[in-house]
């Protein structure tokens, strides 16, 4: 009898206990505003001349450039004379930061739209143009930089209020991956030094690909019970201790945005969730999150020699560019009413 009843309690203690992980991960997986589920609306203008200028960046990343990395170095700073060369063309002002791995200098690259009336807080969009040994590197991370030269090139011509910095990162790949090398770790770093009001960091990460078809989108243990199986979202994570960030960030986008997607809040060592270049300004204390089409959980040729520009679904991927502008306008001040109304709703 005794048996029994110790068996009853760890079976009633088990239930517990998964019950209450079931409530914990519900908390981190609901975010404000209406989830968009319908069919896509036809696409606007804007959204297809951002198609095109996206799908030009890729091929030339992955294609006219190819695999850039430390062992393809000449291809690396290719990449970075075209980025360089592409935000200059819009007019902001842009700065290289070098440092040293061995004997080889490496290089992110910034473009600056200087805040008219809060220049000292800081929004920065960034994400990495090297890719992995092997690999052409379309989706990842052609895509996370495509973006981000598409909303430099959007952001030229408003004035927001607040700086916002689009920034391309350097050796994001192995073996630099989550070590003090990575490029974005080195400008973090830099940022703290100077004692910088980092008030947000978007990264775009592996951004380019989707899929309607059922159990296209896979994840890990648990999770599956709070997100749909079908890769056809964009997906926003970050730490607990930007949650608050992600909350403003998901809700904008969601106001703005007919395009699906989902958000996580978790702990900062949760499998996948520091996985790119917002991982260095949560180890120097700034509010980051990931931007992705959650990559290997989803895109079948993520770090392959596959991984080309044709993989891309590029209409879809303008749709979430264009919601990244409005995101953007907000957190820089340009629609400080908007803003007002959608941090009161996302507290």
């Amino acid at each position: 009898m005794a048996n029994k009843n110790v068996l009853l309690l760890i079976i009633i203690f088990a239930i517990f206990f998964c019950i209450i992980c079931m409530i914990g991960l519900h908390n981190l997986t609901s975010f404000p505003g209406q989830n968009y589920k319908s069919a896509l609306p036809p696409e606007t203008p804007e959204e297809a001349f951002i198609c095109s200028e996206l799908q030009h960046h890729v091929e030339v990343l992955a294609v006219e450039i190819g695999e850039r990395n430390f062992e393809h170095y000449d291809k690396l700073n290719d990449a970075a004379d075209y980025i360089e060369q592409t935000f200059l063309k819009t007019g902001l002002s842009v700065k290289r930061q070098a440092y040293s791995i061995k004997d080889k200098i490496y290089y992110n690259i910034e473009a600056e739209k200087k805040g008219l009336h809060q220049p000292d807080k800081i929004i920065i969009v960034g994400a990495h143009y090297d890719s992995l040994l092997g690999s052409p590197g379309a989706n990842d991370n052609g895509s996370g930089i495509a973006g981000v030269l598409s909303l430099a090139r959007a952001f030229s011509t408003k004035s927001p209020s607040r700086t916002i910095r689009f920034v391309a990162f350097a050796n994001e790949e192995p073996p630099f991956f989550c070590t003090k090398k990575m490029g974005s770790y080195v400008y973090a770093k830099r940022c703290k030094e100077r004692k910088e009001n980092i008030i947000a960091m978007l990264s775009l990460e592996t951004i380019g690909y989707y899929s309607d078809k059922e159990k296209s989108q896979h994840y890990f243990p648990l999770l599956g019970f709070f997100y749909p199986s079908q890769g056809n979202f964009i997906g926003f994570v970050s730490n607990l201790s930007s949650r608050k960030l992600l909350r403003e960030v998901i809700l904008s986008f969601r106001r703005h945005t007919q395009f699906p997607s989902e958000g996580g809040a978790f702990p900062g060592f949760f499998p996948g969730i520091f996985w790119s270049d917002h991982w260095g300004f949560w180890k120097m204390g700034y509010h980051a999150l990931m931007v992705t089409d959650t990559a290997f959980l989803r895109y079948p040729y993520y770090h392959t020699a596959q991984d080309t520009p044709d993989k891309i679904d590029y209409e879809r991927m303008s749709c979430v560019i264009a919601g990244l502008e409005k995101v953007i306008d907000n957190l820089a001040g340009i629609e400080e009413v908007i803003e007002g109304d959608i941090r009161a709703e996302s507290a």
